[in-house]
């Protein structure tokens, strides 16, 4: 068997880029869904590193989808995470390539997403959905909806 030349190999190791040289949108799809399961969580990306065998960098280039999530190493995702390997496919649309997260357009999906992601949404879920009592959920609900119908408010004047 021949033996493959140091460019050939490099060239195997390499993510498969978009149209415009950037990382594929599936793949960084899969990466946004593994941190956020990873922050839903609470896991730090040392620990979800350790858990697989790798660094956190490395963690933190699937998350960004620098590098793919190979099918393998998908799968022990889905194990240590607690979700089924269709969860990091999930509201990715294969027809128009982008993400729109169940919302009609896809720019308020990307906005969505970004909070839900971030620490802040990641805490606000955590400590919503442990507010046990449905009438304390409404009143809560209905003080951000009154906050941010007072932002949008300021945004227009």
């Amino acid at each position: 068997m021949a033996r493959a030349t140091k460019p050939a190999k490099a060239a195997r190791k390499k993510t498969v880029k978009n149209k415009k040289g950037g990382p594929n949108p599936i793949d960084i799809h899969v990466g946004a869904r593994v941190r956020l399961r990873r922050m839903i969580l609470g896991l730090s990306q040392e620990a979800l590193g350790k858990s697989l065998g790798l660094t956190f960098q490395q963690v933190q280039k699937y998350e960004k989808g620098v590098n793919r999530v190979g099918a393998s190493r998908l799968f022990q995702l889905s194990n240590l995470l607690d979700v089924p390997v269709q969860f990091f496919y999930d509201d990715y649309d294969v027809n128009t390539g982008s993400r729109s997260f169940g919302m009609a357009e896809p720019d308020v999906g990307d906005a969505f997403m970004k909070f839900v992601n971030s620490p802040e949404g990641v805490q606000l879920c955590r400590h919503f959905s442990a507010i046990e009592d449905p009438q304390v959920k409404k009143r809560v609900l209905d003080l951000v909806k009154s906050i941010a119908e007072t932002e949008t408010a300021k945004k227009k004047n």
